[in-house]
C-alpha cells in the first residue's frame, strides 16, 4: 500500500474514533445534566381553592398550552412520537395512578411551573417553564387551584426520550432545558390590568417564548423534531409574519382556525388547541403588542 494512502486511511480511522468518543462523551454529559440536582431558593405562593381562582385557572390551563402536553383532563398524553426516536408523553397532573404531582406542596408547584425544577430536584426537561416564569402570583395560584381539583385519572407515566443527536446537542449545551433559559433572580411579575393594551399583550406574549424565543424573532425550535418548521418572526423585522394580519380580527381568526387571511394553513406545530381557547381580550392585546415590537432579524430568537 502506498504510504500516502496508508496515512490517509489511518487518519480517517482516527477521525472516526475521535468522533465516536466525542459523541459518547456528550451522551454521558447529557445523562448527567438530566440527573443533576438543582438547589433553588424561591418565594412560596400560598395555595388557593376559591371558585374564582379555580375558574381563572381553568382558563389558563386551556389557553396557555397546559392541555397540549397534559391533555384536557390533565392525565397526560403523547405529544411527540417521532420515527427518528424522539418521544414525549406529558405527565399525569391528576392524583390518579402514575401521578407526577402526588404530595406536591405549594413550593413544589412554584419550582416546577416557574423554574423548571421537579420535586426531586432534577430539571423538568420539556416543561416550558420559560413561558410561565412570568406568571403573576395570582395566576400561578389560580392555575394550581384548578389542577389540584381535577378528578383522578389513572394514566401512563410521563416520559421523555431523546434521539442521539438531540442528546449530544443537549450534553454540549447547544440545546437548553427550561432551567437554563430562565433568569431565576427576577422577582415575580407584577399584575397588569387586563385589557386591550400593549402592556397586557406583553404579559400574554410570555406564552410564545418557548417556540419563538425570548426576543420573539423565531428560528429553529431547539430540540424539536427535524421536520418541524422554524418559528416565525413575530417582530416587525425582515421576514415577519405580522404584516399578513391587517387587523386584530384577522389575527384572531388565525388563532381560532389555523388559517392565514389568504386561506393557507399555519403549521400545526402551533398549539391551536390552546390558542382557540384564548379570550378576545387576550388575543387583541397580544396582537397590539406584537405589532408594536421593534424589528429583530428573523431567526434570532
Amino acid at each position: 500500500m502506498r504510504p500516502w494512502l496508508r496515512r490517509t486511511l489511518w487518519g480517517g480511522l482516527g477521525l472516526v474514533v475521535l468522533a465516536g468518543a466525542a459523541v459518547a462523551t456528550a451522551s454521558v454529559l447529557a445523562e448527567r445534566k438530566m440527573q443533576r440536582q438543582l438547589v433553588l431558593q424561591v418565594a412560596d405562593v400560598p395555595l388557593r381553592d376559591d371558585a374564582a381562582s379555580v375558574e381563572r385557572g381553568r382558563y389558563l390551563f386551556a389557553s396557555r398550552g397546559c392541555a397540549d402536553c397534559h391533555g384536557a383532563n390533565g392525565a397526560g398524553h403523547t405529544l411527540i412520537d417521532d420515527p427518528n426516536g424522539m418521544f414525549v408523553r406529558g405527565p399525569n397532573l391528576t392524583t390518579g395512578a402514575h401521578s407526577a404531582v402526588q404530595g406536591y406542596r405549594s413550593i413544589d408547584w412554584v419550582r416546577a411551573v416557574r423554574h423548571g425544577v421537579k420535586r426531586d430536584g432534577r430539571p423538568a426537561l420539556i416543561m416550558p417553564s420559560e413561558d410561565y416564569n412570568r406568571f403573576t402570583d395570582a395566576d400561578l395560584a389560580a392555575l394550581v387551584a384548578y389542577v389540584r381539583q381535577l378528578p383522578p385519572v389513572d394514566s401512563e407515566p410521563g416520559q421523555v426520550r431523546f434521539p442521539l443527536p438531540v442528546r449530544v446537542l443537549y450534553g454540549l449545551g447547544a440545546i437548553q432545558d427550561a432551567y437554563e433559559k430562565i433568569d431565576h433572580a427576577l422577582p415575580p411579575q407584577q399584575p397588569v390590568a387586563e385589557g386591550v393594551t400593549a402592556a397586557h399583550g406583553a404579559y400574554v406574549a410570555n406564552m410564545c417564548m418557548g417556540c419563538h424565543g425570548a426576543g420573539l424573532s423565531g428560528g429553529k425550535i431547539p430540540g424539536g423534531p427535524p421536520d418541524w418548521p422554524a418559528a416565525s418572526n413575530l417582530t416587525s423585522g425582515e421576514g415577519s409574519a405580522m404584516p399578513r394580519y391587517a387587523s386584530a380580527e384577522q389575527f384572531r381568526h388565525m388563532l381560532a382556525t389555523g388559517k392565514r387571511p389568504d386561506g393557507s394553513a399555519v403549521s400545526p406545530v402551533m398549539p391551536f388547541g390552546s390558542l382557540q381557547a384564548m379570550s378576545q381580550t387576550d388575543a387583541d392585546a397580544l396582537y397590539l403588542y406584537l405589532k408594536a415590537l421593534p424589528p429583530r432579524p428573523a431567526g434570532g430568537r
